[in-house]
């Protein structure tokens, strides 16, 4: 028996009779390796790597298969077949490997999962939301806070060129669609922290995605009752041209009516999204990414009824509505790419873009309250009713936000590949352009009395029983109007090469960012300021019986002020913000091990960051404010733990738990927990089939936070008042019919002969139904002094059916 441990990769898969039934028995060889399918069809091989082998398939009663293939070291291959008793079958299969990625700290992600996985609002930020760094409580938004930092704090890239996403959503429900679309991915990197230098200037993570280059013509189609999607590949005939075209649709009517708010709702997220490739010849190529997404967001809210309290003193909010909010995010992005590759060691690229979104947010809501005890008298004739008012009151909201933000960058990219040495550099230009326009004003009564202080003191008042004189101002009041155009100037180079210590393998990457801009713009003129980031990585790879590795890698992170970080309270832009920083540190280890004779990876992180200049913010629902100062530092630290293989075989599952704990200190006042202190998570991804009906397939997706620094009053000072929302927890479940999927089950109707892949779910969504809460509003009860944080639940039980299909 060869060893485990040895030169090896492995070959995995399940074979099917013509009735798509498991075929046990099967005797799998390759050379003098010899193994067999067990009762439900599945067998695993361990074979030679780095060389071509021949696997034979065969059985007493079906036609042999022989298939010829090529494994990299340490390479998982799945080959599921259909054996027949027609005609002998053959092919071959050369495989390669993530051999680099593996060294540099990125979590690879498999297409496939992200598009089976069910979720609220399903694609990549879903599957990221179950690692052990990524945080999020909110099932509505495919925003996510990576190992302390914010939503503003994360790169995204599609094709190596950068996306963004709308600034003036408030809230999950009013996303809609995240940029990527699923069906055009090929490739998905994740990195948690301490990326190299050729990734921009943030301070947490970076989502690298690449879009697929079709091959031939295809279509992919998903319908489901939250909407619907397709995605078309193109070939010209001389296969110099090449497109993948996608269109979705997404209502998440579905679950907002699930929630304890009764509305008017009507969304509307479209959009369509497309990759041209052209192949001028052998040395060049360009290619076009383009996408218009328009949002339509109508809310019109008539009544809420929320409990809460507890069991002794039960006490129920009632509002009901008036009036209604109308929103709107309409963007546009178009870049163009060109790749010239005037030899087999050099490689350009020009990249250009442009990002323009146009949006509003304009609502004008009167909501009246009636907060009351409820009667707890098992047995009463009023249980469960209200029995007693303890106060009533209104709140107006007024807006008439709006936002126009064009932004265009050119950027000149540069590879040199010698010898396992790396160089690649690259500068950039971007030019910022902003017309924002603010008016947000809200006023509370009280039984009669209006509340105008945006702060504690009120308190402290003794109204009605002592007159109150003062001023008759809106509780909260905004008021700006920023014409702004913000011009930087980014570059960056680095050099990787991988080598050797006697019998160990070793990697490393150095690497340095510089960045440079200024503010203009409604009669300021902001200081010309500069950073520079020096960054480094290093994995080694010992000659030791158990396959490990071990990873050391950080630096010097800035994060120049976006748009919204320039923006204080108050609404006013303040050019002078300086970027934040953060010194990072990850040590981190990959053990890979066999586990029931199957393939498991053990992933560990620690890591540090000390940040200085921190600007700091607050989080309601999704939105964040900033104090567009810098008058604070900060740390986090914490590590995180992922447990990865084949817990059911042929399928990948994962588990993972992150401890956390970042804090912040303002104006030095001490250190208390910042808004995105998530102490622990656990998250689990996890993939099975029916033993005697392997097309019939289950998905689990689970996540348990504990609560967030949050729902505390906006206007409260944090060092005053702490306050964490409760846990999140979170079960999401998909049950999946297969049908078709073009290697193993052929369609047994005509009707469906040209269907490569043909499935049936079904979904349901928080299984549990666990009330989870995003933020807190708060009412006040004039008499008895009393303000009472009431919760903002997020979606409850929902149910889902869905259907795919592949030509």
């Amino acid at each position: 028996m060869m060893p485990v441990f040895a030169q090896t990769a492995r070959v995995k898969g399940i074979v099917l009779d013509k009735n798509n039934l498991a075929v046990s028995d099967v005797n799998v060889t390759a050379s003098d390796l010899v193994t067999q399918t067990n009762e439900n069809g599945y067998y695993t091989l361990f074979v030679p790597a780095n060389k071509k082998i021949t696997l034979v398939f065969t059985h007493i009663s079906l036609k042999k298969i022989t298939v010829s293939l090529s494994l990299k070291t340490n390479e998982q291959y799945e080959f599921n077949l259909l054996m027949s008793d027609q005609q002998e079958q053959m092919g071959e299969v050369i495989v390669t490997t993530n051999e680099k990625k593996n060294t540099t700290g990125v979590t690879i992600i498999s297409p496939e999962m992200i598009r089976k996985i069910p979720g609220a609002n399903a694609g990549i930020e879903n599957i990221l939301k179950t690692l052990a760094g990524v945080n999020s409580n909110n099932e509505l938004s495919t925003q996510y806070a990576v190992r302390g930092g914010n939503y503003d704090e994360n790169l995204v890239y599609v094709n190596e060129i950068e996306v963004f996403r709308p600034f003036l959503i408030r809230s999950g429900q009013q996303e809609g669609l995240s940029f990527t679309n699923t069906d055009l991915v090929k490739n998905v990197d994740f990195s948690a922290g301490g990326f190299q230098a050729k990734f921009g200037d943030k301070l947490s993570s970076v989502l690298d995605i690449t879009y697929r280059v079709p091959t031939n013509f295809a279509a992919t189609m998903e319908a489901s009752f939250l909407g619907g999607s397709l995605a078309i590949d193109a070939v010209s005939k001389n296969k110099k041209w090449s497109a993948i075209t996608g269109v979705r649709y997404r209502n998440n009517s579905l679950l907002v009516n699930s929630q304890d708010t009764e509305t008017n709702y009507t969304p509307s997220f479209v959009d369509i999204q497309t990759n041209i490739n052209y192949k001028a010849s052998a040395k060049w190529q360009w290619s076009f990414l383009g996408n218009i997404s328009q949002n339509k967001y109508d809310y019109s809210p008539l009544t809420k009824q929320t409990k809460f309290g507890t069991i002794d003193n039960p006490i129920t909010l009632s509002v009901f509505y008036e009036g209604q909010e109308k929103d709107k995010y309409d963007t546009y992005f178009g870049a163009l790419k060109t790749t010239y590759k005037p030899t087999e060691n050099f490689t350009l690229k020009l990249i250009t873009s442009l990002f323009h979104t146009q949006e509003q947010e304009h609502f004008d809501i009167l909501a009246q309250y009636r907060l009351g005890n409820v009667d707890a008298n098992i047995g009463s004739d009023t249980y469960g009713d209200v029995n007693y008012t303890a106060g009533i009151g209104s709140q107006y909201s007024h807006a008439r936000n709006d936002l126009d933000a064009f932004i265009a960058n050119i950027e000149l990219k540069g590879i040199h590949d010698w010898n396992d040495n790396v160089l690649e550099w690259g500068v950039k230009y971007t030019r910022e352009s902003i017309r924002d326009r603010i008016i947000e004003w809200e006023v509370i009564d009280s039984a009669g009395f209006s509340v105008s202080a945006p702060n504690l003191d009120f308190l402290k008042k003794d109204e009605p029983y002592t007159i109150y004189s003062g001023p008759l101002a809106p509780y909260q009041n905004i008021r700006a109007k920023n014409f702004n155009n913000i011009n930087r100037f980014s570059g960056y180079i680095q050099w990787s090469k991988k080598s050797s210590i006697g019998n160990s393998e070793i990697w490393y990457n150095a690497g340095m960012r510089f960045h440079n801009w200024q503010v203009s713009g409604n009669a300021i003129n902001g200081d010309n300021q500069f950073v520079f980031s020096p960054r480094a990585q290093f994995a080694i790879k010992p000659d030791w019986e158990k396959d490990m590795v071990f990873k050391i890698s950080g630096g010097v992170y800035h994060q120049p002020p976006f748009y919204r970080e320039l923006r204080a309270a108050d609404g006013v832009v303040q050019p002078n913000v300086k970027a934040q920083q953060s010194i990072h540190i990850v040590l981190s280890n990959d053990y890979s091990f066999k586990m029931w004779s199957r393939p498991f990876k053990l992933i560990s992180e620690v890591y540090y960051k000390t940040l200085t200049d921190v600007n700091t913010y607050t989080i309601d629902n999704v939105r964040i404010r900033y104090a567009a100062s810098n008058n604070a530092k900060a740390y986090a630290q914490g590590i995180d733990v992922r447990l990865n293989g084949e817990f059911v075989p042929g399928t990948e599952s994962w588990f993972s738990f992150g401890y956390l704990k970042t804090e912040e200190n303002s104006a030095d006042r001490g250190f208390i927990a910042r808004p995105t202190d998530q102490r622990l998570k656990f998250g689990a991804l996890f993939q099975d089939y029916m033993p005697n009906i392997p097309s019939v397939k289950l998905y689990l997706n689970m996540v348990y936070n504990t609560g967030l620094p949050g729902g505390s009053p906006a206007y409260a000072d944090p060092y005053l008042y702490q306050n964490r929302l409760n846990d999140y927890r979170r079960v999401d479940v998909g049950f999946s019919k297969v049908f078709i999927d073009g290697a193993n089950l052929k369609p047994n109707s005509t009707l469906f002969k040209n269907f490569k892949e043909l499935a049936l779910g079904f979904e349901i969504f928080n299984l549990f139904n666990n009330q989870n809460a995003i933020t807190n509003t708060f009412v006040r009860d004039v008499y008895s002094k009393n303000e009472y944080a009431i919760p903002n639940y997020m979606t409850t039980r929902v149910f889902n059916i869905k259907l795919s299909a592949k030509l």
